[in-house]
């Protein structure tokens, strides 16, 4: 997915946070990102678009990988492995505005 989406992708950040935060404030959710929740529960990543920070300064898009989320769907290494790459799938094709489908040359 790298390879082939490399130059679109150059403006985007991944990085892993244990758990998500969960915030009660129903505008907090649209000034966060997007989630991707697997089953309705806790949500295993979430996509945050670039924009301003609080205290003024220009951020990047970003997608949040949540390690214990993730690990506590899989059940073992190789099912991890999986359910990482279609997360991270779901959010590239968001941030593309592409289907996950376009974005997954190994669909």
């Amino acid at each position: 997915m790298e390879q082939r989406w490399r130059t679109e992708l150059t403006q985007l950040d991944v990085a892993v946070d244990d758990v998500p935060e969960l915030n009660a404030e129903p505008h907090a959710e649209a000034e966060q990102g997007v989630d991707v929740v697997e089953d309705g529960r806790v949500p295993l990543a979430r996509l945050i678009p670039a924009g301003v920070d609080r205290r003024g300064v220009p951020t990047r898009a970003r997608i949040v990988l949540y390690r214990r989320p993730l690990e506590a769907r899989a059940q073992d290494g190789i099912d991890l492995s999986d359910l990482v790459h279609d997360v991270l799938v779901e959010q590239v094709a968001s941030y593309l505005g592409l289907d996950p489908d376009v974005v997954d040359g190994d669909s």
